[in-house]
């Protein structure tokens, strides 16, 4: 009810809330125990409302918070079953993946067979070692040879196969989705289902202990949600072998659900600043246009990148020009413009012509060595006798992944690299493939140094650092090449000599070419003109490629010439005025140093039997000192090819032994004589003057030696007993130095002059 308003301080009105209850009638005269019966029933009737109604409040509250995150739960399991969390690509990538594994496996397979053959054919060349083989073991050991060259081979031709994937349509992508789907929604959600089901009914407790689970994980995930959407792609699918191809048609939504257009191909972009180097490139796209920019402000008529590959080294491109020629990228001041816009090495860019396109090159951009470990592979180990120098063998590999594999067979060959840049170490290579065959042997000439001495007794005639002991070798090459000849003509073998272990080739390797003697020098080059035909042929090494240090212009000549470290102008004389601009830049090689590899044993091969004629670097496998020692000892235990038939069919038998015993003789220089080493010694000592009186060097005899040269001090011609005392000495010691009156000296004393003393040492040296 409502109250009027009394006074100015009371509101305008009051309402009260109550409750009317109408009396019952009779309800006075009741029974009192009936009353309280009923106000505890009214009692528990509205404690039970409010009960109920409380767990309803409590209910939505529960289901409000937890309803929400098991649909996403449902929604969760769903997008997993049915592999909505994987893009388009990811499962293309996949697929490709399952090809790639299968190609790898192939490869796997087949070394594994080569491995198990090496190491049961090295068990029984051990054996033959130490026991020495029966007739069948023999036949055994010659059975497993050839089984090893024909696993080897089958690995080259497997390793020579690059992997082309067959990709997947749009339509195979989607399949493989629906069915990888289906199967995991019937034999991983379905059965989880109906065991939850189970065990619901048949163990009722288990609810106590999965519903709060379920309630808690319902209340996680509403707070909580997991984007439904493709993950990015896993790091063990980002590799290059499952690149998407140039022509690929799946589609590829974008992560975040937006329809963004991709950047036109003159906006490469990452994030917002724009890509200005290939270093800083993150897709084929934005490495094209930054190597298209690059060339077309050097102001070449670029007309497309055709192509773009990430490789392990950097980038390889494929680009054609309008007009012009690619040629001009290797003119000096645009390749170093190029280098600079690119920031790249000093030698990190290499542009290769395509001869079948004159419009066309291929272009390599280096940001790290193309030549790691895992590229190049293991030198293989090869058995004794168990090649034919016939065979193609395998040195290394180039950087696009192809081999380095020729014969020996025919090949005259020049190698030019300068110090450190590997010739000798490409030469002990293919020495030590000869050695390894049985019909061929290795003659080792070196004027200077100890040549491919390291294969030790596999080498089957060696003469070093003797020039006489060079030439008698080359007088008697040339002999046995018009031996040759005419057992050639007497068999009727036609216009060369058929190489078996009966009648072997002869491998010449002739390290530090440009120390021979003049004399030398002509007999190898005549022996070079004609021993390619008589089963005798040349690997030659030199720090320089020209005639003047060659002896004739005949490198250019030579069927096969391999380039590592040296100068522009040993490439323009060994392949032509145009290499240099075709790609050929040995110029660019780092010859290595004490401390640094570098590029040693990197090359450019032209002229190599079977091998493409292309300006691409080549790595040869490095042979250790250690290895050709070890391999060097077991070959000549197994024993060499015997050249006693075919040189005594040639009539040459006793000249070769007489050979033999000259270049195993120790011929080495005589030590120098004491006194001679005193004289040098005092020019040293004064500065190395071009002259010394007999004055000066009595003191420096004196200081040495007072005994021998101070006894004549208290005589007046102490001077005269001296010199007469020198000049006794030297020619006792066989040294040939005079002493001269020097004239332009006041009082015209005797002296010795350092040029007579340098030249008498040089004659013990």
């Amino acid at each position: 009810m409502t109250s009027r308003r009394e006074g100015d301080l009371l509101p305008e009105a009051i309402v009260y809330d109550g409750e009317f209850v109408d009396d019952e009638p009779g309800a006075g005269s009741g029974d009192a125990h009936t009353d309280a019966a009923g106000a505890r029933g009214r009692r528990v009737s509205r404690a039970a409302r409010r009960f109920a109604k409380g767990t309803a409040t409590a209910v939505r509250v529960v289901a409000g918070h937890t309803l929400p995150g098991m649909r996403h739960i449902w929604a969760l399991t769903m997008h997993w079953a049915a592999l909505r969390y994987m893009s388009q690509e990811e499962i293309r990538r996949r697929i490709v993946k399952k090809q790639l594994d299968q190609y790898t496996d192939h490869r796997d397979e087949a070394r594994s067979a080569r491995d198990v053959t090496l190491k049961r054919l090295n068990k029984m060349v051990n054996k033959a070692v130490e026991d020495g083989l029966s007739q069948p073991e023999k036949a055994r050991l010659r059975e497993l040879g050839a089984e090893a060259d024909r696993r080897r081979n089958a690995l080259a031709v497997l390793n020579a196969m690059p992997f082309t994937p067959q990709q997947p349509t749009a339509g195979q992508v989607d399949r493989r989705r629906a069915i990888q789907g289906a199967a995991r929604f019937t034999f991983v959600v379905a059965p989880a289902l109906g065991v939850l089901a189970t065990l619901a009914v048949t163990a009722p407790s288990t609810v106590l202990v999965a519903g709060p689970v379920l309630l808690g994980s319902g209340w996680w995930f509403t707070h909580h949600p997991i984007p439904l959407i493709p993950r990015p792609i896993p790091a063990e699918l980002q590799i290059a072998e499952l690149e998407t191809p140039a022509d690929d048609q799946i589609e590829h939504p974008a992560q975040d659900g937006s329809d963004a257009e991709p950047p036109a191909d003159g906006e490469a972009m990452t994030g917002q600043a724009p890509v200005r180097s290939l270093r800083e490139a993150a897709s084929e796209r934005q490495a094209a246009d930054v190597l298209a920019r690059a060339i077309r402000a050097e102001g070449a008529d670029l007309a497309e990148v055709v192509t773009t590959s990430a490789e392990p080294w950097g980038w390889s491109f494929y680009i054609q020009f309008d007009t012009g020629s690619p040629d001009e990228l290797n003119r000096d001041d645009t390749y170093k413009a190029l280098i600079t816009r690119l920031r790249l090495g000093r030698s990190g860019l290499l542009v290769e012509g395509d001869p079948d396109a004159g419009d066309s090159a291929y272009v390599r951009a280096l940001l790290r060595s193309p030549f790691s470990p895992e590229v190049v592979g293991a030198l293989p180990y090869r058995a004794p006798l168990s090649k034919s120098i016939l065979d193609s063998a395998d040195f290394g590999v180039a950087m696009d992944g192809t081999r380095l594999e020729f014969s020996l067979a025919g090949l005259m060959l020049l190698m030019v690299a300068d110090s450190g840049g590997g010739k000798s170490g490409v030469m002990l290579a293919m020495a030590e493939v000869v050695t390894a065959c049985r019909d061929a042997v290795a003659f080792n000439l070196d004027p200077f140094g100890t040549g491919v001495g390291a294969l030790g007794p596999a080498i089957t005639l060696s003469a070093c650092m003797d020039n006489e002991k060079i030439n008698a070798v080359l007088t008697f090459l040339l002999a046995l090449c018009s031996a040759r000849a005419r057992l050639r003509a007497r068999y009727g073998w036609g216009n060369k000599w058929r190489v078996s272990p009966e009648h072997p080739a002869i491998c010449v390797f002739v390290d530090e070419w440009p120390q021979l003697s003049d004399e030398n020098k002509a007999l190898l080059i005549r022996a070079l003109l004609l021993g390619r035909k008589e089963g005798i042929w040349f690997y030659g090494g030199s720090q320089f490629g020209t005639k003047d240090h060659l002896g004739q212009a005949i490198g250019p000549k030579l069927s096969g010439r391999l380039l590592g470290a040296c100068r522009r102008v040993d490439v323009t004389e060994l392949l032509g005025g145009g290499a240099i601009a075709e790609g050929y830049r040995a110029d660019l090689i780092q010859a290595a140093t004490h401390n640094a590899t570098n590029d040693a044993g990197q090359i450019y091969a032209h002229g190599l039997p079977g091998m493409p004629n292309r300006p691409i670097r080549y790595q040869v496998r490095e042979v250790t000192d250690e290895h050709a020692a070890t391999v060097g000892a077991e070959r000549a235990a197994a024993g060499l090819p015997d050249l006693t038939h075919t040189l005594t069919e040639a009539g040459l038998i006793n000249q070769y032994r007489d050979l033999a015993d000259l270049c195993a003789a120790d011929t080495g220089p005589e030590p120098a004589p004491v006194i001679l080493l005193t004289l040098r010694e005092a020019f040293r000592a004064e500065g190395d003057p071009e002259v010394l009186t007999v004055a000066r060097l009595t003191d420096r005899l004196r200081d040495q030696d007072a005994t021998a040269w101070g006894k004549w001090d208290e005589r007046a011609d102490r001077l005269a007993m001296v010199g007469r005392t020198l000049r006794a000495a030297l020619k006792d010691a066989g040294a040939d130095v005079s002493s001269t009156r020097l004239r332009h000296l006041p009082g015209e004393p005797t002296g010795y002059r350092l040029a007579d003393v340098v030249e008498a040492l040089e004659t013990f040296l």
